[in-house]
């Protein structure tokens, strides 16, 4: 990976990455702490939560839509776009599903990255960029509807290849809250513990091979713009399935270039997938690090026009 991951001490935030952590926080305090459980079992919660989601783009000044979709029940993906000034047809997705697993309010998977999507939406509405943002709350990433038609990111990610979208990127932002120090702390699929740290202190980038240019830059430009440790994986889905686990993986069925970015989720979280999944175990300030350094990402992947 180009660059150097962190090795010294976090600098402290600035004011505007302590009232960006107060923000996130209060989404995932409302996903999470208010709504709870989001899922097809729990459709009151679900409709509650994609309205907030539409409630809060709104609140930036983007226009959101729906794209319902489902065999026999109904289901809706929001999105709202930031269009491109000159170059409008290329388009970069931003994209965090929704949904929890049963039995769980669902704080780092996923309120952490459907928070830190609605505050990069936030932040780039007021920039002017020569590309297009798409930024979509999926619903149905979680089980039993992974991978399958009624996933929320396989349909985005089929509909917009029958459109012939010019998908140059996308990003799967895939539980983003949860960090240690304690030495191991983190842990691996193998053999990959041979070569990163045991420390969870990091934010990972995760990809298939056939999308490695994207997230070799990616990162180099994270690296550039944050001061916050960050790791970064490349490998085919035959060697490490468990690069697959997010909404990347629709896209990349389609030939579009996707990576993930997540905390690694059971690789490091005691609360993954369970009740013990709740707003105050999670790293506000991290989270806050994190999103600065995602919009300086997309800020050069989509040419801010400054």
């Amino acid at each position: 990976m180009p660059g150097e991951t962190l090795s010294s001490g976090l600098l402290p935030l600035t004011e505007a990455q302590k009232k960006l952590s107060s923000r996130l926080e209060q989404h995932v305090m409302k996903l999470a702490g208010e709504i709870g459980e989001r899922n097809y079992g729990a459709p009151k919660a679900y409709d509650n939560a994609a309205d907030f989601i539409v409630e809060t783009f709104q609140a930036s000044g983007l226009v959101p839509y729906e794209e319902e979709f489902g065999d026999k029940l109904q289901y809706r993906n929001i999105i709202a776009e930031h269009y491109g000034t000159s170059l409008p047809e290329e388009v970069i997705i931003v994209g965090a599903h929704y949904d929890t697993v049963s039995m769980s309010s669902g704080a780092d998977d996923n309120a952490s990255g459907v928070a830190v999507m609605l505050e990069i939406a936030r932040q780039l509405k007021t920039k002017q960029l020569a590309r297009t943002i798409r930024f979509v709350a999926f619903a149905n990433e979680e089980y039993p509807h992974f991978l399958t038609d009624n996933m929320g990111s396989l349909f985005h990610a089929k509909r917009s290849y029958e459109r012939e979208d010019e998908i140059i990127a996308m990003l799967s932002l895939e539980m983003l809250g949860y960090f240690s120090n304690a030495v191991d702390s983190q842990s691996y699929p193998s053999p990959l513990s041979w070569f990163y740290p045991n420390k969870a202190n990091f934010i990972a980038f995760v990809s298939d091979f056939s999308s490695r240019n994207l997230l070799k830059k990616s990162i180099g430009l994270f690296r550039d713009a944050m001061t916050f440790p960050s790791e970064g994986l490349t490998a085919p889905v035959a060697l490490i399935p468990d690069v697959r686990r997010s909404d990347q993986a629709a896209f990349w069925r389609y030939n579009y270039p996707a990576f993930m970015v997540t905390d690694t989720a059971a690789y490091r979280y005691g609360g993954y997938h369970n009740g013990k999944d709740v707003p105050d175990r999670l790293d506000y300030d991290s989270m806050a690090r994190v999103t600065t350094g995602l919009i300086a990402i997309l800020e050069e992947l989509a040419g801010n026009q400054r």
